[in-house]
């Protein structure tokens, strides 16, 4: 299906929206090479210049205008777009992109009802990053195994633009099937792969690696702040995926908002735990994490005893 004169690019993930914009130029220069790209942006908009950029040019040929930034339009762009709508260009494409808010919704809903493809680029929530993630490597060609892919959102997935630009960075650096060691060898140093490592052993009932894993982290630099997060964050973990019952992975994942290897994970580590014991460790995670953010004197002293009443509580002494 061709592309129609106009195209709607809406939702706050940029990347998503960048790819969205570039990929539907792509597919308009298919068909029409000479294609000229006019970009204007709403927040420094100038009153009729879109009407100048959409006017026929006396040489001919096709044009395709991207709009960016329609939450951030004002009053001379919102009347420009209105009236271009109204009786739409030959030969032209128009290209509208808005990230969020009800800025613009007039223009927006002009758009819809004029028959533009909507294209929709919704926030990637932390529990699709992995599946994000393996789209990325199949996208370039390259499996990765599910614990690699859960290493490395753990690493770098806080952001979708630098999840994508790891991947890759792998697929560009490496050769085979990503698995784990790949994925450590390059990413292994991050902060929060270096908190999951902790919160895992302790998480696992091995104060002595949880320990040693700690203090190799605070020697290297890394805040205990984030350290606390990534061990509450494991601990909520276990408690959701305990009282989801037994369910499918994928079921389970779906039900608490999670990625199905976080369920795998949280599963295998629940051997050894009770409801008591999760209580107890949960509590020691709240202190150290008051502690750490201003209320103690030591926040390494409070981590290391955190760390210790997660393992004792798991092993129930």
């Amino acid at each position: 299906m061709p592309v129609p004169p106009l195209v709607l690019v809406t939702g706050p993930e940029d990347l998503l929206g960048e790819r969205a914009l570039t990929s539907t130029l792509e597919e308009l220069r298919s068909t029409q090479p000479d294609l000229e790209v006019v970009r204007l942006s709403a927040s420094t908009y100038t009153g009729g210049e879109l009407l100048l950029q959409t006017s026929p040019s006396l040489f001919g040929g096709s044009k395709a205008v991207v709009v960016e930034g329609l939450e951030e339009l004002g009053d001379d762009l919102q009347t420009d777009l209105l009236a271009y709508l109204a009786a739409p260009a030959d030969d032209v494409t128009l290209l509208a992109r808005h990230r969020n808010g009800q800025r613009g919704k007039k223009v927006l809903d002009t758009l819809r009802k004029q028959g533009a493809r909507v294209l929709e680029c919704p926030a990637v929530k932390d529990h699709e990053k992995s599946g994000f993630a393996q789209h990325e490597f199949r996208r370039l060609g390259r499996r990765a195994t599910p614990e690699a892919v859960g290493a490395l959102v753990q690493a770098v997935g806080k952001d979708l633009r630098e999840l994508a630009a790891a991947c890759a960075q792998l697929v560009a650096d490496t050769e085979g099937t990503i698995d784990e060691t790949v994925v450590e060898r390059y990413h292994g140093g991050k902060v929060e792969t270096t908190g999951f490592k902790v919160a895992e052993a302790a998480v696992a009932g091995d104060p002595a690696e949880a320990l040693r894993l700690l203090r190799h982290a605070i020697s290297t630099g890394v805040d205990p702040v984030p350290i606390v997060a990534v061990l509450a964050l494991q601990l909520r973990q276990l408690v959701k995926v305990g009282a989801a019952g037994r369910g499918s992975p994928a079921q389970v994942a779906r039900e608490v908002g999670m990625a199905d290897w976080q369920v795998k994970r949280a599963r295998t580590a629940l051997a050894g735990w009770d409801g008591t014991g999760l209580g107890r460790a949960i509590q020691a995670v709240a202190a150290a994490d008051l502690e750490v953010k201003g209320g103690g004197r030591d926040p390494v002293y409070a981590v290391e005893r955190a760390v210790l009443a997660i393992t004792s509580a798991r092993r129930g002494r």
